[in-house]
């Protein structure tokens, strides 16, 4: 695939309600709006207490979300939901403590925003927001490719969050890290609409002052 000229405006998405693209569910919200505690259980709450009190915030956020999303599929009450990491801190869903390896599932924070996507294959989804655009552009060189930076307009802060989302999203579904080769793997070769490398398919929005990638890849055969 060769790759197409970049243009950009990401169209906007509504927060606060469930949004389906490509078989995923996908919920963002304003991190200010979200003072509900989710049930937790003795596990998660193990979790939650290891975590510094800053990210216990975001964390809860993050869990309240995506259980309203396995809520959504799964018909089990809100408190037999739990959201663990697995050993790689990626978050796996357990229903009735049995894991449920057909639920995907991915969860984003920054300051002021939370997301989560569930879905029935792998699944990435990351915010990055418009004004954090300076510390992205001092590690482009990193994650993008000299091609993939002749593509895109430096300039436009929405063109470097929303490649930064969306390589962030990929490697999160292919459940592997952005700081390493992992990132440069995975080429961007459009952004509106947004195409990767490989057999993934993506979308990007802007959810307020931040860009919201999603990514579903194939699973690993």
């Amino acid at each position: 695939m060769t790759t197409a000229a970049v243009t950009v405006g990401f169209r906007a998405i509504a927060p606060g309600r469930v949004h389906r693209w490509g078989g995923a569910r996908l919920i963002v919200a304003r991190a200010r709006d979200l003072g509900q505690v989710p049930a937790l259980s003795p596990a998660e709450r193990r979790v939650l207490r290891a975590l510094p009190a800053w990210r216990q915030v975001e964390w809860t956020a993050g869990r309240f979300l995506a259980k309203r999303l396995v809520g959504e599929v799964v018909p089990a009450p809100a408190d037999g939901v739990e959201i663990l990491p697995r050993e790689d801190g990626s978050p796996r869903v357990l229903v009735g403590g049995s894991a449920m390896p057909d639920l995907f599932l991915s969860i984003s924070h920054t300051a002021r925003y939370v997301a989560a996507a569930l879905a029935p294959e792998p699944v990435g989804v990351d915010l990055c927001e418009i004004d954090s655009v300076d510390a992205v552009r001092r590690v482009a060189d990193h994650f993008l490719s000299p091609e993939e930076l002749s593509l895109m307009d430096a300039e436009r802060p929405d063109a470097m969050t929303g490649a930064w989302a969306l390589k962030e999203a990929a490697v999160k579904a292919d459940r592997s890290g952005v700081f390493g080769a992992a990132p440069r793997g995975i080429p961007i070769l459009g952004l509106r609409p947004p195409v990767l490398g490989g057999r993934r398919r993506a979308m990007l929005w802007r959810a307020g002052g931040a860009a919201l990638a999603l990514v579903l890849a194939q699973p690993r055969g």
